[in-house]
């Protein structure tokens, strides 16, 4: 059966590893790290630790990450609900946002991760996922506490390949989903309404010391299961030439209107981020940096029409454009930070709108997919428009390189009644026990502005 498997992977070009005798054998093949030498550490979206203090761990190395946010919304609504935002959930509160733990395992080769997701983003991301609605089983609920499970194995080939299957993160957006790895706390609609994890297959190559090729074959976007027949398919290209400068592009393809199967998605999403000053050693401005990212995609078919206003019979256009830019500046050896930018997004027929919750409620409607369910349902039809642009600044105090302290300021605008104002978006009292007065309504207004006091941690 070795000899079978072995065969078989030598035909695609991949060796695996089966005894020490071959471990040390093959291992000589491989040539080198990918991005080996490479500083990663001032990008927006990336681990900025310079060390990892569990590296010299033998099958594992260990990871735990803590979230804990206050936010003051200037609408102050009386229930403290946010609307529209992955990284918050609650307004006037001191809020776990996340507890992440886990780490990554590794045994001749065999590889293996695992982080949990613990505090109200384990509420917050999976309501934004109807794949569960379809069949039983409450997948939204077998899922929620884990934010990566994957295993895989490592193939000693170029610079290293991957082959994993479950859980991982996506990245489309620039952002990572780990607030520590970011430059601002709320993201923009850019990474906002684009997804964190995928649920599927996984093939990463590195051809090279600084490139990297990834291939996807997933349930769908941003969802733990399918919501018709097709999986959805995409990569990533990164490529990071030298430290000061890293280009990447992501690329999706799938049917993900639930019952639709004729209406098909596709969404691209690309960065680059330049370092464009580093002294480490100065104490006064130590790094400058900026990332610009440009995403587009559509929705085509099954009455729609992508990026053109059809006819009756192909319906009007959907799709989903968006730009942010971030620039960002490191003082007094890298301990303080400054972070200001902001972002754009018009996204016709509102199927990447984060919905807002309470009583416009982000469940699916069981009569009408195009409606949210609750008593005053927040509309997805082919045709409803929504744009928004949002701007922010932030200061970081970054003691070591385990902890930050981030004090910012955001302000969003959208074109249609969106964010929660002074009445909420639960009941006339803010309590969800309530008995609806028959006049109340969800207080939605087109703009707020918050302040955001984070405490972050790595280790």
């Amino acid at each position: 059966m070795k000899k079978i498997i072995f065969s078989i992977a030598a035909i695609i070009g991949l060796t695996p590893i089966f005894s020490q005798e071959e471990t040390d054998s093959i291992s000589n093949k491989q040539k080198g790290e990918p991005f080996e030498g490479i500083d990663i550490t001032w990008q927006n979206g990336s681990d900025r630790r310079q060390k990892n203090i569990w590296k010299d761990l033998k099958y594992c190395t260990p990871s735990l990450m803590m979230d804990v946010n206050y936010t003051y919304s200037f609408n102050n609504p009386i229930d403290n609900t946010v609307v529209g935002s992955t990284a918050l959930a609650r307004n006037n509160e001191v809020q776990l946002s996340a507890l992440h733990f886990g780490g990554d395992f590794n045994y001749k080769n065999a590889r293996a991760r695992f982080m949990t997701q613990f505090g109200t983003r384990s509420v917050v991301i999976p309501r934004n996922d109807y794949s569960p609605y379809r069949g039983q089983y409450q997948l939204a609920n077998v899922y929620r506490y884990l934010s990566e499970a994957y295993a895989g194995y490592h193939f000693n080939k170029w610079y290293g390949v991957n082959l994993d299957a479950g859980l991982f993160m996506s990245y489309v957006g620039l952002n990572s989903f780990y607030q520590t790895e970011n430059w601002e706390y709320q993201a923009s609609f850019t990474s906002d309404n684009t997804p964190w994890f995928f649920n599927g297959l996984r093939l990463q190559v590195h051809p090279s010391k600084t490139l990297k090729l990834e291939a996807w074959a997933i349930n769908g976007w941003q969802s733990y299961g399918k919501f018709n027949s097709m999986p959805g398919l995409g990569g990533n290209i990164t490529w990071m030439p030298n430290s000061n400068v890293k280009l990447l592009t992501n690329d999706y393809y799938g049917t993900d209107a639930a019952g639709i199967e004729s209406r098909k998605r596709f969404h691209s999403d690309n960065s680059l981020l330049v370092r464009y000053y580093n002294n480490p050693t100065s104490k006064g401005i130590s790094k400058m940096a900026f990332s610009l990212t440009g995403d587009f995609g559509f929705e085509k078919g099954g009455g729609v029409n992508g990026f053109t206003d059809g006819d009756s019979l192909h319906g009007p256009a959907q799709y989903f454009a968006s730009g942010m830019f971030y620039n960002r500046i490191w003082f007094a050896k890298n301990k303080f930070a400054w972070t200001i930018g902001g972002g754009i997004m018009s996204n016709p027929g509102r199927y990447l709108v984060l919905y807002p919750t309470g009583q416009a409620s982000p469940l699916p409607n069981a009569n009408n997919p195009a409606l949210t369910e609750g008593a005053y349902p927040f509309s997805a039809n082919p045709g409803d428009q929504f744009k928004g642009w949002d701007c922010s600044t932030n200061f970081d105090f970054m003691p070591n390189q385990s902890f930050t302290f981030r004090v910012e300021y955001v302000y969003r605008n959208s074109s249609v009644p969106y964010f929660a104002g002074r009445g909420g978006v639960t009941s006339q009292t803010g309590y969800s026990t309530s008995t609806l007065d028959p006049n109340w309504r969800p207080d939605l207004v087109k703009t707020e502005s918050r302040l955001i006091l984070v405490l972050l941690f790595r280790l």
